[in-house]
C-alpha cells in the first residue's frame, strides 16, 4: 500500500507547489487513519510537523493564507546540503570489513541509529537518530534478519580470502585494470512454463501456461552464464544452449572481453576474474585452466583468477548485482523463446545505473573433455602465496619464433 501513496506523491509533486503537497501529503495520510502521517512521511520525503500542520489546515480551510506560497529553493537547508562529509562519515561507520563478506552489495549494521548518531556527533557532525534513519533509507540499508547461509563445515580461512579477493580488486581498481565476477545462473526451461512472480495484465486474464514442466525437446533449456564488471556495474550474459562446461564459461569471458572488456579497457595489461570454487569454472577443473590459458594467449592478457571459499557462493558479486535483476525483470513472464529471453535479461537495468548485454550462443560444448598431464604441465600459471589452490595467475606463453 505504502508505494502507492509515493507513486501519487511522485506523479503529482512536479505540478503543485509547496503548500499544495503538504495538502496532498496530509490528505493520503488522513485516507490511511491511524498511522497514515508515518507512513506518507516516510514514503514522500515530508517531515511529519509538515503534514500534521497540513492535516490541520484540511480540518479548519478558513485559516488558510492563499497567497503565501515560499518560493523554491527556499526554508531552511537540509543537513546533508550543510554538511555534505555526513552521508560520507556515516557510510564509513557502517562499512562491513567482517562477517565473512566485506564489502556485500547487501549491507547491513548492526549498530542502532541512536548509536550511529551519537558517534556522528561525537566525530563534530550535528545529527539526530531519525536523521540517520532517513538517510540509511535513502543509502539502501534497511533492517535484515539473519539468514542461515553459513555451513558448520565452512574453511577455516574463509574470511581471509574475502579480504583477499577485497584488496586485491582495489589494487586493480587503482592501475585502472578490469576485475569481472563470473558464475551461471541456474538452468531454465524454454516454452510456455510457469515462471514465479507476477506482471500486470488485463483483470482476469492471465497468461495461460503448460501444467506440468517437461522439457520440450526442440527448445531445450539455456544456461546463462554472466560475466560482471564489478567497477563499471555492466553485465554481460552468454545464453548457452548446450552443457555448461568449463570451455563455455570460458567462451563466454572471451566474447565479453571482445565485445565489451576490450573497449572499456583498451590499456589493459591484466584480468582479474573472481568466480566461485565449484562448477564450470571451478578451482580443481582443469580444463577451465587449459581454456585460460588458450584465452591468454589470444588476447595477452595475464589473467588473475581468485575464487570464493566453498560454500560461499551466494555472496558472489554477480548474484546480487546482476543475476537477481535479471530474475525480477523476467518474472512472471513465460521464457517462451530464445530470442524472448535475450530481449529480457538484456532489457534489465537498474536505478543505479546498471546495463547488460545478452548474446545467444549456439556452439555446442562435449562433456567428459580429459585433459592431460602433458597439457597441464604447458599452462604457464603461478599460484599466490596465500592459498595458490584459490588463487593463481595464468600468463600468456611466450611464441618463440623458429
Amino acid at each position: 500500500m505504502e508505494n502507492k501513496y509515493r507513486q501519487i506523491y511522485n506523479t503529482m509533486s512536479p505540478f503543485l507547489n509547496e503548500h499544495q503537497l503538504r495538502l496532498l501529503a496530509a490528505a493520503m495520510a488522513e485516507t490511511i487513519g491511524y498511522g497514515g502521517i508515518s507512513i506518507v512521511s516516510k514514503e514522500t520525503g515530508i517531515s511529519r510537523p509538515t503534514i500534521t500542520l497540513g492535516c490541520e489546515e484540511l480540518k479548519y480551510p478558513e485559516n488558510i493564507i492563499t497567497n503565501r506560497v515560499r518560493k523554491e529553493g527556499g526554508g531552511r537547508k537540509k543537513t546533508v546540503d550543510l554538511d555534505p562529509k555526513l552521508k560520507e562519515d556515516l557510510n564509513k561507520l557502517i562499512e562491513p570489513v567482517t562477517f565473512g563478506d566485506p564489502e556485500s552489495p547487501l549491507r547491513w549494521t548492526c549498530k542502532s541509529v541512536r548509536t550511529l548518531s551519537d558517534e556522528l556527533n561525537r566525530i563534530g557532525h550535528k545529527t539526530s537518530h531519525r536523521m540517520v534513519a532517513e538517510l540509511l533509507h535513502e543509502m539502501g540499508y534497511s533492517l535484515q534478519t539473519n539468514r542461515k547461509t553459513i555451513e558448520e563445515t565452512s574453511h577455516p580461512d574463509r574470511n581471509e580470502q574475502f579480504e583477499y579477493i577485497n584488496q586485491k580488486a582495489k589494487n586493480y581498481q587503482l592501475e585502472n585494470q578490469p576485475v569481472i565476477s563470473v558464475d551461471t545462473k541456474k538452468k531454465e526451461l524454454v516454452g510456455d512454463f510457469k515462471n514465479n512472480g507476477q506482471e500486470l495484465r488485463p483483470k482476469g486474464n492471465p497468461e495461460k501456461v503448460r501444467v506440468h514442466d517437461f522439457e520440450i525437446p526442440e527448445l531445450g533449456k539455456i544456461n546463462p552464464y554472466g560475466v560482471f564488471d564489478i567497477f563499471n556495474n555492466i553485465g554481460w550474459v552468454n545464453v548457452g544452449i548446450d552443457h555448461d562446461t568449463a570451455a563455455f564459461a570460458v567462451e563466454s569471458i572471451r566474447r565479453w572481453w571482445y565485445c565489451m572488456g576490450h573497449d572499456l579497457y583498451p590499456n589493459a595489461l591484466s584480468l582479474l576474474i573472481t568466480a566461485d570454487s565449484g562448477g564450470s569454472n571451478g578451482s580443481r577443473i582443469k580444463l577451465w585452466k587449459l581454456e585460460l590459458q588458450k584465452l591468454a594467449n589470444e588476447t595477452g592478457l595475464s589473467i588473475s583468477v581468485s575464487h570464493l571459499p566453498p560454500g560461499t557462493s551466494k555472496w558472489n558479486k554477480i548474484e546480487h548485482r546482476l543475476f537477481a535483476y535479471i530474475s525480477q525483470n523476467w518474472r512472471g513472464k513465460p521464457l517462451i523463446s530464445h530470442e524472448v529471453i535475450v530481449n529480457l535479461i538484456a532489457a534489465t537495468t537498474t536505478k543505479t545505473g546498471l546495463q547488460v548485454k545478452c548474446h545467444l550462443d549456439t556452439n555446442i560444448y562435449p562433456k567428459g573433455i580429459k585433459v592431460s598431464d602433458e597439457e597441464m604441465a604447458s599452462i604457464n600459471i603461478q599460484r599466490d602465496s596465500f592459498h595458490g589452490d584459490w588463487n593463481y595467475v595464468i600468463s600468456p606463453k611466450k611464441i618463440v619464433s623458429s
